[in-house]
């Protein structure tokens, strides 16, 4: 980046696991972190949305570290930058919101450092920082993504165009990744673990086909986190039982929680989330599109502020 010119960033949110593709299965969805950079003589983040407000101003924010590990990874020299950061994306509900930020921080080292990285490069990298390939992998491809990560490799394959909406019910409260995680068993026996790979696998098929009651009985299926996680988020099985009533097609749990999921064709979705709003109005109900670009990166001179 020039003296002069601004980046402008733009990371979709995402919702993981879909049920039983848990920590494989990424799906990007219409809320977006946007992030403006200019050269500075520092770090400094300057925050635009009010959710944003009590995170750190300097090179300790998560975008500034991982757009740094990201450049000391190809050693190269990650010039200080003053960034505006507006988010949509609810904090701590399970929507990807850190693994936004990670995709942005990226994006930011690849193109103040010039490093011409492919969206795998910038996979691997994030993959490696978030742990998992589902929420980052989404977020950078858009579309449906299936990731595979283990040590080193990060590989993933991405499809666009799934002719659904989403309906994201968000409680006010927040419940931690770690918090969630804790709830895990520490293993699965060897038919548990077919089992679970299996619905998985089906899961993922019945959605590529448009098989979608098909998709919804495989999202029900899940061995691998829902039935350890519903003590931690009660209202899943109501949303569940309600949903379904509203021509909902498949519910889940999105990313470790608490937001909910849900799954439906576009003809059907202001009337599902206007009746769902009634039924949960202490919760927040989004009607969201997939989106299908992943992360934008624009360039433009800055004008006068």
């Amino acid at each position: 980046m020039m003296e002069g010119e601004m980046l402008t960033i733009r990371v979709p949110a995402s919702t993981a696991n879909l049920g039983p593709g848990f920590d494989s299965v990424g799906l990007a969805l219409s809320l977006y972190l946007t992030v403006e950079a200019e050269r500075a003589g520092q770090w400094e983040v300057v925050p635009e949305s009010s959710c944003l407000e009590g995170f750190p101003r300097d090179s300790r924010h998560l975008i500034v570290q991982a757009a740094k590990k990201a450049a000391e990874h190809y050693s190269a020299d990650l010039p200080p930058c003053i960034l505006r950061v507006k988010s949509d994306i609810p904090l701590a509900r399970g929507l990807g919101s850190s693994g936004a930020a990670i995709v942005a921080g990226i994006e930011l080292a690849d193109s103040l450092c010039g490093l011409g990285l492919s969206r795998h490069e910038k996979l691997s990298i994030a993959g490696r920082m978030e742990g998992h390939p589902d929420n980052v992998g989404a977020s950078l491809f858009g579309g449906l993504v299936i990731g595979y990560q283990t040590g080193e490799e990060v590989l993933a394959a991405a499809f666009q165009h799934l002719g659904i909406e989403v309906l994201a019910v968000v409680p006010q409260e927040e419940l931690l990744t770690k918090e969630s995680r804790g709830a895990l068993p520490a293993s699965l026996t060897h038919q548990e673990s077919v089992q679970a790979g299996a619905a998985a696998n089906l899961l993922i098929a019945a959605l590529l086909q448009g098989n979608y009651e098909l998709a919804g009985k495989m999202m029900q299926k899940d061995l691998y986190h829902q039935p350890y996680r519903r003590k931690l988020v009660p209202h899943l099985d109501m949303i569940e039982e309600k949903a379904a009533a509203l021509g909902v097609f498949g519910t889940a749990l999105s990313g470790a929680g608490p937001a909910v999921v849900c799954f439906i064709a576009p003809e059907k979705g202001d009337q599902a989330a206007d009746a769902l709003s009634r039924i949960l109005p202490q919760m927040d109900v989004l009607r969201l599109s997939i989106d299908q670009k992943g992360s934008t990166v624009s360039r433009h001179a800055v004008s006068g502020r």
